[in-house]
């Protein structure tokens, strides 16, 4: 996620970190070659009965920014969703581990909880991005717990089946009223409501056949756009056809980073820095020094 400090608007314009321009610029290069390529073949247009017009070219462009603006809809969609999963889990966990402290008393138990969430948003923050926890999971469980967790497949799935065994015993034991038990629990059903959500959002993209038709006919217009406006625009064609270029294919490049939310490219959810903010509120609330710090952008900007 792209994180930048307040600025000026127009010193804003010219801003390169961040932007998706650094990744469709080679795609703008071919663009600005075509559209000098137009204005050298001029004038022999006659000579080959080339006599393109803007015309059917305002109707295609009407409909492809349409249809580019419904997948930008679409993709933003899933990222949103994505973020407010996240903030729910940061609730949710606060919640457990304010009814575990106030209720049990229990400093143990209050930092075996703390580990176990903590645990289960780093391990969740792995699945969707692909990578793996055990460096994470070693540092947060301790024995039996960590041999458990590394033996399953499905590690997220079996930190919160952990929790669940932790609280059924604790209500057996009656520690803790069919009340308080029936609010964890809650809780706990809400985590795997957003373990589910995510998954669905992480293994679900976008149809493949819509986003190819959609790139093939923005591309294929971006190309030949120039040879309609040469006849108009004459030596102008290659800023107005670049800047028209620079539109749509920015939108489309946008649209695909963001529809995957969960990885680490610059406009993705920040996993990392808001996996440490869970860490370092269960961390206080249960009384375990010294705190991490606080994750901060790079030098680019990025925060991961």
């Amino acid at each position: 996620m792209i994180v930048r400090p307040p600025q000026h608007w127009f010193l804003s314009l010219f801003n390169w970190r961040g932007s998706v321009l650094p990744n469709i610029v080679s795609r703008l290069s071919l663009n600005l070659l075509v559209s000098i390529s137009a204005v050298i073949l001029l004038p022999y247009y006659d000579s080959l009965g080339l006599h393109l017009t803007t015309a059917p070219f305002s109707l295609v462009g009407i409909a492809i920014a349409i249809f580019l603006g419904f997948r930008t809809n679409t993709s933003y969609a899933r990222f949103n969703e994505a973020r407010c999963l996240w903030g729910m889990l940061l609730i949710v966990t606060r919640s457990i581990s304010r009814q575990v402290r106030s209720i049990l008393n229990d400093n143990a138990d209050g930092r075996l909880v703390a580990q176990f969430l903590i645990a289960f948003s780093w391990s969740l923050n792995h699945q969707l991005r692909g990578t793996d926890s055990r460096n994470d999971l070693e540092r947060l469980l301790p024995e039996p717990y960590l041999s458990d967790v590394l033996s399953s497949p499905l590690r997220t799935n079996r930190i919160l089946l952990l929790l669940g065994e932790w609280l059924g015993q604790k209500y057996r034991a009656g520690q803790i009223t069919d009340i308080l038990y029936a609010d964890i629990d809650k809780n706990l059903n809400e985590m795997a409501h957003i373990q589910g959500a995510c998954e669905r959002i992480s293994n679900t993209p976008i149809p493949y056949a819509y986003g190819l038709i959609l790139r093939r006919t923005v591309y294929l217009f971006c190309t030949i756009l120039p040879f309609a406006f040469v006849d108009d625009l004459r030596y102008l064609t290659p800023m107005i056809s670049v800047f028209i270029s620079y539109t749509f294919l920015s939108l489309e490049y946008v649209a695909e980073e963001i529809e995957e939310p969960f990885g680490t490219a610059p406009n993705d959810l920040a996993l990392d820095a808001m996996c440490t903010t869970i860490e370092i509120n269960q961390m206080e609330m249960n009384g375990i020094q010294p705190l991490p710090a606080f994750m901060v952008p790079d030098k680019n900007y990025k925060l991961t």
